[in-house]
């Protein structure tokens, strides 16, 4: 049986996906992300990280299924990125549904794409992060080039679950109604059903991961972002979409 690699699991998650949630996070990622707030999951082994099998996640999920049922939720997985561990992650979304639990991955879209077209018919929410529309801006923030991002938009067009957008408002990246008009045509050229779209405020929360792990963090002179400018922002840009989709986007924050 297939193990994965696991940093933590969170039990009654509430923002990863519809519902509470169990929230698997596993170990390892590809971006080197300079605002991420789980450094400590991008190594593809750390002390803390443990072995599962989809069996040991799937007992565990059940204990929560009143919940799931009650709120709509069930089990997301992210990260760290889920699509590295791509064989582990097609088992145990597997096993998941065969239980009847909804599913779902919270995914830079960096990850191993071997099994993507399996992995997307046992997957009923894709959480994706946008790191940036523009390529030049997506190699500064993540580290990696843009290429093997888009080949996962383009495998999207075989997608038929919900897709949510994330993006992370940072100030001095992306805090401008000119941003959120890129945005919104970046978002409006994937393939898929985007069922939401959700602007996140950046924020230093994980900072003291970095200082443990002795990293430097390189965005420690950029200011926090105004929680009330990253609404606006977001009612800006769903707005955008709005007027060019006539299936209504869901406003989060």
């Amino acid at each position: 049986m297939i193990k994965g690699r696991v940093h933590s699991i969170e039990t009654m998650g509430l923002v990863d996906g519809p519902g509470i949630r169990t929230v698997v996070f596993m170990q390892g990622c590809s971006l080197k992300c300079l605002y991420c707030h789980n450094p400590d999951t991008q190594c593809m082994k750390n002390n803390k990280s443990k072995l599962y099998t989809s069996e040991e996640i799937v007992k565990m999920a059940k204990r929560y299924e009143i919940y799931y049922k009650k709120s709509g939720g069930g089990v997301t997985f992210s990260g760290g990125e889920p699509l590295i561990q791509s064989d582990f992650l097609l088992e145990v979304l597997r096993e998941l549904k065969k239980q009847g639990i909804n599913t779902a991955i919270d995914t830079c879209g960096y990850g191993n794409l071997k099994n993507l077209k399996e992995i997307f018919e046992v997957t009923d929410n894709i959480l994706l992060d946008v790191k940036h529309f523009d390529k030049d801006m997506f190699q500064i923030v993540t580290g990696r080039d843009m290429n093997h991002y888009m080949k996962f938009i383009d495998h999207l067009k075989d997608y038929k679950g919900n897709l949510w957008i994330r993006h992370v408002v940072v100030p001095g990246f992306t805090d401008t109604r000119e941003s959120m008009e890129k945005l919104a045509n970046f978002i409006l050229s994937i393939p898929a059903n985007v069922a939401k779209v959700e602007i996140i405020p950046y924020h230093k929360l994980g900072i003291e991961k970095y200082e443990k792990l002795g990293i430097e963090y390189k965005l420690k002179d950029i200011p926090e972002m105004d929680k009330n400018h990253a609404k606006a922002l977001e009612k800006y840009l769903i707005s955008i979409i709005d007027k060019q989709k006539t299936k209504k986007v869901s406003l989060v924050i």
